[in-house]
């Protein structure tokens, strides 16, 4: 717990002030983040970042991670042909390696680029769009899971998915999401967010339960390949992926829900 709380605390010193500063620090952080859970997710399936799978997977996460406004007029015309050329590259392969590297493999590389590629690019889209909504997002993850662990020690009882992750509780989903209602009611009565309280509340509460569905996606993932956690680059918290999961599927939703102005 002490390592877990050190780690904590000094990735949050590192992390929050670049979020504020957003631009091109937040960029630069944005990719090493989505490279290094690349690598991650690589890994578990045995496939090593510099194999030619990877490095291929690697270009096309660069490509995805590139942020719309700074799009040149040619790669902004070819961005989805180039990826999509990165495919049927990756596809020869399959050829090449005489199937030592097969379809499944291939599969595998792209989902995991795009899984990867558009959470982490909705990241950096959702600060630019405007600091109070990635503090808005990163606040629903935060309260969500904090909600989680105090309702789950105290009230659960009834396991909410065994087969995927063994510690969650019904009670302590609920209790979790209920917490994370505090977010709109905080912003909206502050003026930090506009909008009707009663749409941001529902909106809230879905992106709450989404976020607990993207960490048991991640869950199964790491049951399916069985490994505990997705790296160890963060000493008590796993890695990069461990962290992210539930923004993965929180920010794309976000962007796509009228509560971005």
């Amino acid at each position: 717990m002490r390592t877990r709380t050190i780690t904590a605390i000094i990735a949050l010193l590192l992390f929050l002030p670049i979020v504020v500063l957003g631009n091109w620090p937040l960029l630069i952080l944005v990719y090493l983040m989505a490279i290094t859970a690349l690598y991650e997710i690589l890994k578990m399936n045995r496939i090593h970042i510099f194999s030619l799978p990877g490095i291929l997977s690697l270009v096309a996460l660069c490509m995805i991670l590139i942020p719309k406004d700074s799009y040149t007029t040619w790669l902004g015309d070819w961005q989805l042909e180039i990826i999509v050329g990165l495919a049927l590259i990756m596809l020869s392969t399959t050829v090449v390696s005489k199937n030592r590297f097969n379809f499944v493999d291939m599969g595998f590389c792209v989902l995991a680029v795009a899984y990867i590629g558009i959470g982490f690019m909705y990241f950096y889209e959702t600060r630019e769009a405007g600091l109070i909504y990635i503090l808005y997002a990163l606040l629903i993850v935060w309260l969500t899971d904090t909600g989680a662990y105090l309702f789950g020690k105290a009230f659960g009882n009834r396991k909410l998915w065994p087969q995927i992750s063994p510690n969650k509780t019904i009670e302590g989903s609920l209790g979790g999401t209920v917490l994370s209602i505090l977010i709109p009611i905080v912003f909206v009565s502050l003026n930090w967010m506009e909008g009707s309280l009663w749409l941001i509340i529902p909106f809230t509460i879905i992106l709450s339960i989404v976020g607990q569905l993207g960490d048991l996606v991640e869950s199964a993932l790491k049951r399916h390949f069985d490994v505990k956690d997705s790296g160890n680059i963060l000493p008590g918290h796993g890695g990069i992926l461990d962290r992210f999961d539930s923004f993965i599927f929180v920010l794309p939703l976000m962007n796509i829900l009228p509560i971005i102005s």
